[in-house]
């Protein structure tokens, strides 16, 4: 709702913390003239890992690793393009305190930080975020993506808060269940949408769950653990009201 003049001495624009959305990105660049430069880090980093620069710029990824930081990919079972991140560098933490053991520094295992995300990382440098490693479905054998799935619910409903959620199925392993605000969200809807899109058909949720009221942390960001019991009591009908789309 800015007028771009509110913006007109701004040289950069970061963004980290939560994927930026191409719309987002679209209204930041048409209406501001900016590029917002998307990045990617953990607080066990000091805190960034890599981004985008005006110089080195790709939409949709993080950017390539900042100067000094090492990479490596472990294969993850399920997962046939990318795998799990680990960064080394100066910037990684000396190591942890845990609780049982409050005055022993326990150091990442060969100076190796395991940042628990599922990345691409092309020829280039550029970093793409596929996802965290809890954050995955597996069903029938293969791993889906909930942020994925996020990703499709979001380009379908853009202005809807949502979260897709895991949970397990006797049959297939697991399943996938969309819970929206949206109170005219269906599954129908978003059958159509992926094949428009050419979206495997694992990414379907077995269930949409519309109208729902997503939880949200103190942060802003949304509470997976509390969707995840509101979806298990919908389920279960423990949490009557909601009738799945």
């Amino acid at each position: 709702v800015a007028h771009p003049y509110d913006f007109y001495s701004l040289r950069y624009v970061f963004a980290g913390a939560e994927r930026v959305k191409d719309a987002t990105r679209r209204a930041w660049s048409g209406k501001f003239g900016h590029r917002i430069l998307e990045g990617y880090g953990a607080t066990e980093t000091s805190p960034v890992i890599s981004s985008n620069t005006p110089m080195h710029y790709r939409a949709g990824t993080v950017g390539r690793l900042l100067p000094g930081i090492e990479a490596k990919l472990e294969a993850v079972p399920g997962i046939e393009e990318g795998g799990r991140l680990h960064v080394r560098g100066p910037n990684v933490m000396l190591g942890y305190y845990r609780v049982d053991a409050p005055l022993q520094l326990e150091p990442p295992k060969g100076g190796w930080y395991d940042t628990g995300d599922i990345v691409e990382i092309d020829a280039a440098g550029f970093i793409t975020i596929k996802g965290r490693v809890k954050r995955f479905a597996k069903i029938a054998g293969e791993m889906v993506s909930l942020s994925a799935v996020e990703e499709a619910a979001s380009a379908l409903w853009p202005d809807s808060k949502l979260a897709a959620i895991n949970l397990p199925d006797e049959r297939k392993g697991e399943q996938v269940y969309l819970l929206i605000d949206h109170p005219e969200a269906t599954r129908e809807a978003f059958v159509t949408h992926a094949r428009k899109k050419a979206l495997p058909e694992l990414m379907v949720p077995r269930q949409v769950f519309p109208g729902a009221e997503i939880p949200l942390l103190g942060s802003g960001k949304i509470d997976y653990s509390a969707a995840k019991v509101q979806a298990e009591d919908l389920m279960t009908g423990k949490l009557p009201g909601l009738t799945p789309g």
